[in-house]
């Protein structure tokens, strides 16, 4: 039997990989992203190889010579160290997304705390996140290490690039682990920025029109969006629809943040300094559509 072809991956050598794991994870730890020993990085060598951090390690202060190789069911084979349990949950993102090559974990804290508040990060705010995010999943909590962790994630991994794991962390991923590392720096941007803006009293969306300008942007540099799927053409763009229908299983609620006032509405207007929703400003502005819809 003919042998099956390498899965093409990257020019690099493994020891270069090797080196940007370690950088990586440097810069993990030097966010906040990692205490003690806490994460994991991946990256897929081949067909039934993953290079991989090893267990009981500060993601800060890795050699090239720390690294384990696993097959994708997690068998060890090679490394002094012992590999994390966790890697199940990278390999069960690699075999879902062929695509995928590179896997982060970490416990960045801003977004930890939403995965901690089980609540939903709200969209259309920030035009970098519209584009390079989009909506973001919570998944169902379970204990981390086991099978049963990893397949949490397999409901959003292929409509999604970051995964929050409820009172856990996040998992991002990518096609290098640069860009894998991206996304969850990204959404913990957000997360901070989110938070300061609700201590400062205000939370403005973006309108209707802003958004889907976004979108047609993230369509036209290559990224893909649920959202832009032609069966959810009809949905509210800002309501967390793409993931909402898991709220029930996940035990995701808004609580910290209200709902995007309805895409009619000015959210200029419609939301005030004290957080609180203007509802004169909304009962007008979903009277006037109505009356839009109805040809008065």
């Amino acid at each position: 039997m003919a042998a099956t072809p390498a899965i093409k991956t990257t020019d690099k050598s493994l020891a270069q990989l090797k080196e940007e794991i370690c950088d990586i994870g440097r810069r993990i730890y030097a966010k906040g992203f990692a205490a003690g020993n806490d994460g994991n990085i991946s990256f897929r060598l081949g067909p039934n190889e993953v290079l991989c951090t090893p267990t009981m390690i500060s993601k800060g202060f890795m050699k090239p010579s720390d690294l384990c190789i696993v097959d994708m069911e997690g068998n060890q084979l090679a490394g002094q160290r012992k590999r994390s349990s966790e890697v199940l949950l990278h390999l069960t993102i690699m075999k879902e997304r062929p695509d995928i090559n590179s896997v982060v974990h970490c416990h960045p804290p801003h977004a930890t705390a939403f995965a901690v508040a089980r609540e939903p990060i709200p969209q259309c705010v920030l035009p970098e996140v519209e584009v390079f995010l989009g909506d973001v999943p919570i998944t169902r909590y379970e204990t981390p290490g086991g099978q049963k962790f990893a397949d949490t994630v397999k409901p959003y991994v292929k409509k999604s690039n970051v995964v929050i794991l409820a009172n856990h962390g996040t998992v991002s991923f990518g096609e290098t682990v640069e860009k894998a590392y991206w996304w969850t720096e990204i959404l913990d941007a957000y997360c901070r920025i989110l938070m300061l803006a609700k201590d400062l009293g205000r939370v403005t969306y973006l309108t209707k029109q802003e958004t889907k300008e976004l979108l047609d942007l993230k369509s036209k540099w290559g990224y893909t969006d649920p959202r832009l799927d032609p069966g959810m053409e009809n949905c509210d763009i800002c309501a967390n629809d793409v993931f909402r229908s898991s709220w029930g299983q996940t035990g995701v609620t808004r609580k910290a943040f209200d709902a995007p006032p309805p895409m009619g509405a000015d959210p200029g207007n419609a939301v005030r300094p004290s957080g609180a929703i203007d509802h004169e400003a909304l009962v007008k502005a979903v009277t006037e559509q109505v009356c839009k819809e109805l040809g008065l």
